[in-house]
């Protein structure tokens, strides 16, 4: 499965740009919903992710949990998650499932009460 389908890429650039063009006028950011949600099955790694830079669309922005008890927004390199292997040739997945239903923020707070991503 791939990680992002077409869809959810064109809508993590469109993100991007927007706040990029934000940064460059007012430095206000937009505060997005995630667009998907990305796991680990052999591990509490969870990543919420709502942009993709559009200079370096492997650069994404979202919140990051590494099932250590301190969830944190910030940016990640989706090859460095394609890239992880575990037991049985397991790879990292995208929840098929998941609808945002906050936005990145609403989720970073609720994260950061309960210690991990709730979602």
């Amino acid at each position: 499965m791939k990680l992002l389908t077409n869809t959810q890429t064109e809508q993590l650039l469109n993100n991007g740009r927007v706040n990029a063009a934000h940064i460059g006028v007012d430095g206000k950011t937009e505060d997005f919903k995630p667009v998907v949600k990305i796991f680990c099955p052999w591990t509490g790694a969870t990543w919420l992710i709502s942009e993709l830079d559009p200079e370096d669309p492997d650069l994404a922005f979202g919140l990051c949990d590494l099932g250590f008890g301190c969830p944190e927004l910030g940016n990640v390199r989706l090859s460095e998650i394609e890239g992880v292997r575990g037991p049985g040739g397991l790879t990292i997945e995208r929840d098929i499932h998941f609808n945002a239903t906050k936005t990145l923020t609403e989720y970073a707070d609720e994260a950061y009460r309960a210690g991990a991503i709730v979602a």
